[in-house]
């Protein structure tokens, strides 16, 4: 019993000991239960923050910013963003380029927002009708956007075919249905044909004020700032993150804008050309095969570019070779040589919506192209070896008698200063008449026609040299 009692008192007293131990463990276990249940509840309150991405469409549209906004359209909608906001301040653009970036959004997998602020006129325009929402900032305008063609430098803007007409405003119409907005209201946009009683009268182009814009249903809210356009889109305390063109997608911009595309064109033909009446193969050829591959390489990225357009230049240039090396005269494969380098090189310049009117100046554009590199071509041809750069580029070794060479016969340097006539076209080689005599003869450096009149200049060993002489009316 006694025994009994003993063991009883030490246990009391073990458990009286561990009571203080099991309390503490206890308070430790509810703090900690405590501070997990906050991090949770303030977790989902940190992830559930809307991500938007704010693109600026300011200035000129054209063929570089499509691939621009695309990027944007894609990452927005892989980072699971909420919107895609566009602030949008722009005279317009190419049409072209506006049709690449309203397909881009009417696809998007993500919302997107126009912020007209404070125009989006012409191309700017359907860039806008093809968003989810549009925002105009107070004194905005939307509309104006009847297609023209450019005219010569310092001219005002052409009128365009009606069939050009006809397209955009059904670009417009079909746009403006798929975002639930008034399609007669889009087609006036760009037809002045179209008439709204009580909105605009037959013979003018609608452009809408913010004010209208709202009443007509075509905008959806008014907001000044960005900060007031996430608020009326129910986006306010979004993560803004701002998107801007990478450094190759302004090359890309650089490349395909008209005047440096024209003068890639321009150098490319030129150095083809001058690498072809050249030996060998140097910085001409070089200098025309890189030009050639930018101007291509910006086109290919905007999609304008494809191998029929590639191959046609391939073969035009294969052509001009063959009449160049191997058939004499300029017949039917020269021509055929030129046409399909420029067909190759016009279509390279158009894209979606492209008509008649828009191919022609496109044509233009290739035939301007055309005629400064020849003009250019010739010039370097028949200065560049007198003047002091070009003679270094010149091989000036003398080959002496002493060194076991000799010289031109003396009946070929007889020829020296006597004038004829051409037997047969010199491509560059070819066949003179000289006082009666036919005379194999070089031209110096340019294409001369069979019966021009020629005068020797130079006897280079067997090469006897001429150069074409004004013809006497």
């Amino acid at each position: 019993m006694i025994g009994d009692a003993s063991v009883a008192a030490s246990w009391a007293l073990t458990e009286n000991r561990r009571r203080p131990l099991r309390r503490l463990r206890t308070i430790l276990l509810l703090a900690f239960a405590t501070v997990v249940a906050s991090l949770a509840d303030s977790a989902p309150a940190q992830e559930s923050r809307p991500v938007v991405y704010r693109v600026p469409i300011e200035g000129m549209i054209d063929l570089g910013l499509a691939p621009f906004v695309e990027r944007v359209l894609g990452e927005a909608a892989g980072a699971g963003a909420a919107a895609v906001i566009l602030e949008i301040n722009t005279f317009g653009g190419r049409v072209d380029g506006a049709v690449l970036i309203r397909d881009a959004l009417l696809r998007a997998k993500v919302r997107t927002v126009a912020f007209v602020n404070k125009r989006a006129i012409s191309a700017g325009a359907l860039i806008s009708l093809a968003a989810t929402t549009i925002v105009m900032a107070e004194g905005g305008t939307i509309g104006a956007a009847a297609p023209v063609q450019m005219g010569q430098p310092g001219a005002a803007p052409q009128p365009v075919a009606e069939k050009t007409v006809s397209y955009v405003r059904k670009e417009f119409r079909a746009t403006a249905e798929s975002r639930g907005r008034p399609p007669l209201v889009a087609e006036a946009m760009v037809d002045a044909d179209v008439e709204i009683p009580g909105v605009i009268g037959k013979g003018k182009l609608l452009t809408l004020t913010t004010a209208e814009a709202l009443k007509l249903k075509v905008a959806d809210f008014r907001a000044d700032t960005f900060e007031a356009v996430l608020e009326r889109v129910g986006l306010a305390g979004a993560e803004v993150r701002a998107a801007s063109p990478t450094w190759a997608e302004e090359v890309l911009r650089f490349l395909t804008h008209p005047v440096v595309s024209s003068l890639l064109m321009t150098i490319g033909i030129l150095g083809i050309i001058v690498e072809l009446r050249t030996p060998g193969f140097g910085v001409p050829g070089v200098v025309g095969i890189g030009s050639l591959a930018l101007f291509f390489w910006g086109h290919w990225l905007v999609r304008l570019v494809g191998w029929e357009e590639l191959l046609l230049v391939g073969a035009g240039v294969i052509l001009l070779a063959i009449e160049l090396f191997v058939t004499p005269g300029f017949g039917a494969i020269g021509v055929l040589g030129i046409a399909a380098l420029a067909g190759g090189l016009a279509l390279s310049l158009v894209g979606a919506g492209a008509t008649w009117a828009v191919i022609i100046t496109a044509l233009g554009r290739v035939a301007v192209s055309l005629l400064l590199a020849i003009a250019a071509a010739l010039a370097l041809l028949r200065f560049l070896p007198r003047l002091p750069f070009g003679r270094r580029l010149v091989l000036e070794t003398e080959l002496t008698a002493r060194e076991g060479f000799a010289s031109a016969p003396e009946t070929d340097r007889a020829w020296l200063g006597k004038r004829g006539l051409t037997a047969s076209p010199l491509r560059p080689a070819g066949i003179a008449d000289i006082e009666g005599v036919r005379v194999d003869v070089v031209s110096d450096g340019d294409f001369i026609d069979a019966g021009d009149p020629i005068t020797v200049v130079r006897v280079d060993g067997n090469r006897i040299v001429v150069r074409r002489l004004p013809r006497k009316d």
